[in-house]
């Protein structure tokens, strides 16, 4: 168990907090609290490219292509256009932020539990998001809309580096179907009634390599689009590690520092993110020194699937 854990089971909520000395501290220390005493369960569902790769923090100007590169896996995502009346165009911009990444969970997670590339957008996804904490009203509302937007209108690229010199690129939307059956304002437009139909390239690759995520640990870092980037990478590495791996910094900052000028800043605020992160997944062993992070075998948020003996015993 981490430490953050191990002090809040020591000190208690109160005593835990007041040893905060940064704000950083504090985050970690609530997200833990959030996730510790989360008595509800559950489980979401991510494409692992997604767990290598993610979407932009901050918004980009609304024509502007977004690119990140790892060691195995390159994202690059176009943004869309939407038509105006008469024979113009404009274009919408790539998803970004903590409600497009909580929208691509219930995406995924919804597709896997169904078996179905259909996925209700209604009521199934306004309860999701309450679960998750996100009120659905206001700017809130508006917020999901947009990326939902956003999300129905981009085509990514997944280039993944399969080892032996091989690799594959996948060329896809996300979904083949628009979320909106029209682009009027209003206050409820039409998200709680439509449905999404997930691409059939994406769904297949959803289905070979999913990587499951606790859905308290989510729902406690649910508005830090950041942690969560951290919190799924972790989720996807350090289970199938067989002895420990360093990561440099170098690598660690073309994953998640595009939004850096400098390594130096970025450091300072991955390490807070990472503080948040392990906070709601207590296996995570995870170092850190002048190198970067030493990871080591860990057990995974959610343990395999076990099939009852009598399951086994009546087939």
């Amino acid at each position: 168990m981490g430490t953050v854990h191990s002090l809040i089971e020591n000190l208690g909520r109160h005593g835990a907090l007041q040893t905060a000395e940064t704000d950083a501290d504090r985050r970690a220390i609530e997200a833990a609290l959030a996730y510790m005493s989360d008595e509800e369960t559950g489980i979401g569902f991510l494409y692992s490219g997604w767990c290598q790769a993610a979407l932009p923090h901050k918004r980009l100007a609304d024509e502007q292509v977004w690119k990140v590169s790892t060691e195995r896996v390159t994202l690059v995502i176009e943004p869309g256009r939407r038509n105006l009346p008469g024979s113009k165009m404009e274009w919408v911009g790539v998803p970004y932020g903590s409600r497009a990444r909580l929208i691509l969970l219930y995406l995924q997670s919804e597709a896997l539990r169904t078996q179905s590339r259909d996925i209700e957008l209604g009521r199934s996804l306004h309860a999701w998001l309450q679960r998750l904490g996100i009120p659905i009203g206001g700017k809130s509302f508006k917020d999901v809309r947009e990326q939902a937007d956003r999300l129905s209108r981009c085509r990514l690229t997944f280039h993944v580096q399969a080892g032996t010199g091989r690799a594959g690129l996948v060329n896809q939307n996300i979904v083949d179907t628009a979320m909106f059956v029209d682009d009027a304002p209003g206050p409820q437009g039409s998200l709680f009634i439509e449905t999404a139909r997930l691409s059939e390239t994406f769904f297949e690759q959803l289905k070979k390599h999913p990587v499951p995520l606790e859905e308290p640990a989510i729902r406690a870092i649910s508005n830090n689009s950041a942690a969560l980037d951290v919190y799924c990478w972790l989720a996807y590495r350090l289970h199938v590690l067989s002895s420990p791996r360093t990561v440099s910094w170098r690598a660690l900052y073309c994953q998640f520092g595009s939004a850096y000028a400098r390594l130096a800043h970025f450091k300072i605020r991955f390490l807070e993110n990472l503080k948040v992160a392990m906070a709601v997944y207590p296996a995570a062993d995870v170092h850190v020194d002048e190198k970067g992070l030493v990871l080591r075998p860990s057990r995974p948020p959610i343990a395999p699937r076990i099939v009852p003996v009598s399951r086994i015993q009546a087939s």
